[in-house]
């Protein structure tokens, strides 16, 4: 659910979205619907329909939609100052919310197995220098279940992976934390390390660890080996227990390169990665959060830290 503004008119009453009024103003400074669905990585249906809910609600055509594109109309225009006040109270209002929230506290991150433990604990260590009075509870669930406790609540801050060219939800500040290849995770040992990229029939002559369907390396394995079957395979909940498997010498497994790459076991010699000769597109990993309400501020300050510190390591990989 987005924020509401209600706004009494006589014996009427508006209900309108934070959202809403936000697209407004970014198809006043981007010039088209298209422009506006790309940069928010919105579907356009989605955002146009949003947008004519808005027009239903206020009573007025505040875009003037051609076959050329939509643009705002002069309506618009006329509302926008108005629209630009809305949204700076709300911005006040979020912030003294925030000042005056508890440091400590709870934040919840809930987390895709393959979000890197080489990113999310040098980045809660920081955190909890800082906050040493906020405690930090890290839930290892698939994205469906990150998606709806980030809805109700029940998570401040989600780390989710997608695959390049997904939409992301327009209900969830998103944030793109790391990018990267999907690579072999195998023992030192495994004759496919002894490759220097490891092909699909490669992989189909191995026991292979797959990921249970609902994780994004599910649905990249499927496509990487077009409906073929490997000679074993092992389903899994994550990357973690993925590379203990792969450890133990059951078989490899297909991650992220960010997942692997500094990982306690990588570093330790216990696994390996070899890059894949088939070029699909990248994995990233992003945090989102709530687009309604305000954060909590150790939310936010612990988002800070997790933006700040993968910008390093892609400095660092550059």
């Amino acid at each position: 659910m987005g924020v509401v503004v209600g706004v009494g008119v006589g014996s009427y009453g508006l209900g309108v979205r934070v959202e809403q009024l936000e697209y407004i103003q970014a198809v006043t400074r981007l010039g088209s619907l298209r422009r506006v669905a790309e940069e928010l990585h919105v579907s356009q249906p989605a955002l146009s329909e949003t947008l004519r809910n808005l027009e239903r609600e206020l009573g007025v055509d505040l875009l003037d939609r051609r076959r050329s594109g939509a643009r705002i109309s002069e309506v618009g225009r006329e509302l926008l100052p108005y629209i630009g006040q809305v949204l700076d109270a709300v911005d006040q209002l979020r912030r003294a919310a925030g000042e005056q929230h508890l440091v400590s506290r709870m934040v919840r991150v809930g987390t895709v197995n393959a979000a890197t433990v080489s990113l999310v604990i040098p980045a809660i260590r920081e955190f909890r220098a800082a906050h040493s009075g906020t405690q930090v509870e890290v839930v290892d669930v698939q994205q469906a279940e990150i998606h709806r406790g980030l809805l109700d609540g029940g998570f401040d801050l989600g780390l989710v992976n997608y695959l390049a060219g997904d939409d992301w939800p327009p209900e969830f500040d998103t944030t793109e934390l790391l990018r990267g290849r999907a690579v072999v995770c195998v023992r030192p040992d495994s004759r496919l390390a002894g490759l220097s990229a490891v092909g699909v029939e490669d992989l189909l002559r191995e026991s292979l660890i797959v990921m249970r369907s609902g994780y994004v390396m599910h649905r990249f394995v499927h496509r990487l080996l077009d409906g073929r079957q490997p000679v074993f395979s092992y389903s899994t909940d994550g990357a973690e227990m993925g590379k203990i498997m792969v450890a133990e010498g059951l078989g490899a497994t297909v991650l992220p390169e960010f997942s692997v790459v500094g990982d306690p076991l990588e570093r330790a010699g216990a696994i390996t990665w070899r890059p894949l000769d088939s070029r699909m597109v990248d994995v990233l990993l992003v945090v989102q959060r709530r687009r309604s309400g305000a954060p909590p501020l150790a939310a936010r300050n612990l988002h800070d830290v997790l933006v700040r510190r993968a910008n390093a390591m892609g400095a660092s990989a550059a």
